[in-house]
C-alpha cells in the first residue's frame, strides 16, 4: 500500500479548512481548533507550508498565516513534494541523493521514473479546490430559482407537487 504520512494528510486537511473560509489569515491556534488537527502538528506544518510558499505569513495583531495563492493554484504535488519530498515509490529516482547496493545490478531503476513521474502528473492535476467538501465545492443555485417536479404516487389519483429551489 502506498500510504501519505499523517502530517502530509494533516497538511491537506487544514489547507482545505482554510480555502473553504476564503483563504482568511488565521492562527495556529486557531487552525487547529477548527480543523481537529493537534496545536503542535499545525504549527509545524504552518512553518513549513509557509517555507515552501504555500502559505504566507502575517505579522503583527491579527496576524497569523494565509493561502499565498488561490486554492484552484496551489496542487496536491506541492503539498506533497513540501512535506515528503520528491513524488516516488523507490528510491532510485532521477536526481535522488540516494541509492541502493543493487543499484548498477537492478534492470528496473530507469523503468521506476515512469511510474514515478505518471503518480506526480496525476496528483499535479488535482488542486487544493479539487480537495474541498461536497459543501464547499458546489456552487449555489441562482436567487429565486424555483424549479416545480411533479410526481405521481402508484395512484393515479394522488398527485402532489414538490418544489425545489433556493429562495432569498
Amino acid at each position: 500500500m502506498i500510504r501519505l504520512n499523517k502530517m502530509t494528510d494533516y497538511a491537506v486537511v487544514m489547507l482545505s479548512h482554510m480555502a473553504a473560509e476564503g483563504g482568511k489569515v488565521v492562527t495556529a491556534a486557531q487552525l487547529a481548533q477548527d480543523s481537529g488537527v493537534p496545536l503542535p502538528s499545525a504549527s509545524k506544518l504552518m512553518k513549513q507550508l509557509n517555507k515552501a510558499g504555500i502559505l504566507q505569513s502575517h505579522r503583527g495583531a491579527g496576524g497569523g498565516y494565509g493561502l499565498n495563492r488561490a486554492a484552484r493554484d496551489i496542487t496536491v504535488a506541492e503539498i506533497v513534494i513540501a512535506l515528503e519530498g520528491p513524488i516516488a515509490l523507490t528510491a532510485c529516482i532521477e536526481g535522488a541523493d540516494t541509492s541502493c547496493d543493487a543499484m548498477s545490478l537492478c534492470a528496473m531503476s530507469g523503468y521506476w521514473n515512469q511510474v514515478n513521474r505518471a503518480i506526480q502528473v496525476a496528483l499535479e492535476g488535482v488542486s487544493l479546490a479539487d480537495m474541498l467538501p461536497a459543501p464547499f465545492a458546489i456552487k449555489p443555485a441562482s436567487k429565486g430559482l424555483i424549479s416545480k417536479i411533479k410526481t405521481e404516487s402508484q395512484r393515479s389519483d394522488n398527485k402532489e407537487e414538490i418544489l425545489i429551489g433556493n429562495i432569498s
